[in-house]
This record gives C-alpha cells, structure tokens and sequence, in this order.
C-alpha cells in the first residue's frame, strides 16, 4: 500500500494596479484564497499600469523579470488578480513556462471543491463552463483538428468548434437542471410562507462568521474554518424567539469583492435566499480593517437582489477581538456579538423578534368548553406552548396569530 502525498502548489501572485482598487488589500485578499485554495504563497508582485496589456496583462519587460525572480522560488502556479483573456494566459504561459491562471478562476476551483449538495455542484460546473467557453481560442493550434498544409485541408468541425459546441450544450443541459432545482426550491419557499414559516436569511462578507452563528444559535454543526467560503451550500435550522416564535435561520454562501459575474448569475437561485426572508441578518466582522468596504459589498449585492424593504439587523460579530468594538454603538437594528463566546447572542434574538413584523402576540387563555375551537385555530396558524383543562375552561399558553388576536382578547387571562 502506497499512500500519494499530494504536495500543494507554489503560488506567485501577481496584481496589475490600475487604480480600479486598492492593490495592496485585494493582494491580500488573493493571497487568503490561495490558502483557502491549499496553495503555498512564495512571492507577490505589484505593477502599476495606466491599462492592463492585452498580450499578457502586466508588459512584456515585467513579465520578464519575474520570470527571472521566480526561477529560484520553485513555483509552478502563477495567480493573476485580475480576469486574463485566453490568449493572455497562452502568452504568460509561453513566456514563463509556468501554469496561470487567474482570480475567477481560482474562486471557482474554491467553489468546486466546496460544494457538497447537488444544487451546489450544478451551479459551480454551469459558472465553470461558461467562464471557459470564450477562453477556448486563446489556446491555439492545439485546438484544431484540420491542419493548413497539402493533404489536411477538407470538410469537417475543428476540435476549437466541436469544443465550443459541447460546452454550450452542457451549459443548456445544467441551466435545464438548474431550472428544475430552482423550482423545488420556490417551491418549499411558498410551502413555507403558506404554512407562516417565519424565516431569517444569514448574509455578509466572507469568513465573518456566519457558520460560526448558525451553529453557537442551533447546534447546525456547520462546517466552520478560518478560510474563506468555508460554506457554500445552504444550511437552514430553526431558533425560538424570546416572543415564542419560530424563525427558521438560512445560512447563505459568503460574498466577496469584485466577485465574478459568472459565480452571481449561476448562485442567484442560492442568493435569492435572502430576497425571500422575512429578515435578514447582517454578520460584520468587527475585527476587520476593510470593515466598512466589506459592509459596502455586502449592501450593494442585496440591493442588487432586490431587497430593499426586508428589515435589517446588523451583527458586529468578533467584537471580542476587535479594537474598535468600543466605538461601535448599539441601537434597535444593531448589536455587539460573538459568535464564538456565545456574548451578545441573547439580545441578537430580541432584535431580530423586535424587527420582524408582528405577526401575533404570546398570550394567556382561559377559553369557555363551548369556544373550543378557538384553540383549534390557534393551533393551526399559532403555536400552543402548554394546555391544561380546568374546572372553567381550557387554559392555553399560545402564541396567538394576529388574525385571530381579536377573538382571542375576551379569554385573555394574563399576558406574557
């Protein structure tokens, strides 16, 4: 028996800054996806640009001297921060003698290795194909099954079509699955709203915590790493509220900066999560220098999803690493936690019961033999926490639907 011991990958990061962003953080930023990705981060680079050059990205001369630089690093990955075009990725190839690649790409091996329900595994191999299927004819005349010279010329498909042709129609075969996904997902998403299932969608930045939330609320037992997109498959649990509701929290996949088209149109279904929530809960590292620039990413992608409107609760997580977690004021939407010590969950819960919309009152009742089924309504659009039969009635604790609030208020024996 021979065990294969799989050695990870000497990566080189290379950022072109043209001044769309701050170079130095997004570097950062790709240097944790790499880890995320088991890379081995040996060396960076930064070459500031007036535009990315469109043979290979960063110039021919630096190109060059990297090349010189990374010959005694051992590297054999080369890790753009930025979209290469297929003939880019020919070009550096051909002048480095190393394997490129670039941010989209590597996000997208991130999520293939993560996805774990068929849902997720469809939505990664449907962004894989369509970010390739452009790239094909950066790749030469490797692609080509017709040569150019006496005796190769006639009739047929070349191998850079018949490639094309094939990943197009696998692109309609995972966008018909997809579809058929995304229905059973409306689906349960109605059953829920018919049967008022009250529910809470988890959203925020990359590696904020969120896993960690979900599983200090429910006992989920989510997977929960230092790393980014540590979760990417959705994971729902319910939580009783202080009020005696019960929401049903959503954990969603993480967002990040500058996140590729691709991964937003083949995810939308999972997003949509968020769009269809009674609530949502904002996770925010507080411990985080770019803070304030994750939040921003967060808000304008939920915008993006349409919504404006949902009531928002902003949890401060990791507040107790945070320097500035003193600085941070509380009010009715926002809160101080930790989702690792368990701090500040207790109040969370108040919030999100004070946020989301009333839609009944916990109340006390002494129901008359001859109304009993009052309590049979109760039952089906409410909760019933305890019923006992007394010499008078029936005594219920309940949570009452507002819709039956009204009947209800002649039989109220005390309020909670």
């Amino acid at each position: 028996m021979f065990e294969n011991e799989i050695t990870p990958d000497r990566a080189f990061l290379i950022c072109a800054d043209i001044g769309e962003y701050d170079a130095e953080k997004s570097l950062e930023e790709l240097y944790e996806l790499a880890r995320t990705a088991n890379a081995e981060t040996v060396g960076t680079a930064i070459q500031k640009r007036d535009s990315y050059d469109t043979a290979t990205c960063i110039g021919k001369g630096r190109l060059e001297e990297i090349t010189q630089q990374i010959e005694a690093l051992d590297v054999n990955l080369l890790i753009f921060d930025c979209e290469l075009s297929g003939s880019q990725i020919r070009n550096i190839e051909n002048e480095t003698g190393i394997r490129t690649i670039d941010r989209t790409t590597l996000i997208l091996d991130i999520f293939a290795q993560r996805a774990v329900t068929r849902e997720g595994k469809v939505q990664v191999e449907l962004a894989q194909q369509k970010y390739r299927l452009p790239r094909l004819g950066g790749q030469g005349k490797v692609l080509s099954r017709l040569g150019g010279g006496i005796g190769t010329r006639g009739p047929g498909e070349t191998k850079l079509e018949a490639d094309k042709r094939h990943i197009r129609s696998r692109i309609n075969a995972l966008e018909d699955e997809l579809r058929e996904l995304e229905k059973h997902r409306k689906f349960l998403r109605a059953r829920r709203k018919k049967d008022n299932v009250l529910t809470a969608a988890i959203v925020g930045y990359t590696n904020v915590g969120k896993s960690t939330l979900l599983n200090k609320l429910t006992d989920a037992n989510v997977l929960a790493e230092n790393k980014l997109f540590a979760t990417l498959d959705i994971v729902s649990r319910g939580i009783e509220l202080p009020d005696g509701r019960t929401v049903l929290l959503t954990d969603t996949v993480g967002l990040i900066s500058r996140l590729p088209h691709h991964l937003v149109e083949a995810f939308k279904s999972t997003l949509e999560e968020a769009s269809a929530a009674d609530i949502i809960i904002h996770v925010i590292d507080a411990s985080s220098e770019d803070c304030l620039e994750q939040t921003k990413v967060t808000e304008k992608l939920l915008s993006e999803l349409g919504c404006d409107g949902i009531p928002v609760v902003c949890a401060f997580n990791k507040c107790d690493e945070s320097a500035i977690a003193s600085q941070i004021e509380e009010d009715s939407a926002t809160v101080k936690i930790s989702a690792k010590t368990g701090f500040g969950l207790e109040r969370l819960c108040e919030l999100i019961a004070k946020n989301l919309e009333n839609t009944g009152m916990r109340l006390k009742l002494l129901v008359p033999y001859d109304n009993a089924g009052l309590l049979a309504k109760i039952r089906e659009n409410g909760k019933v926490y305890e019923e006992e039969y007394r010499e008078n009635g029936i005594f219920a604790d309940a949570f009452v639907d507002k819709a039956l609030v009204f009947m209800a208020k002649p039989y109220i024996y005390e309020e909670v």
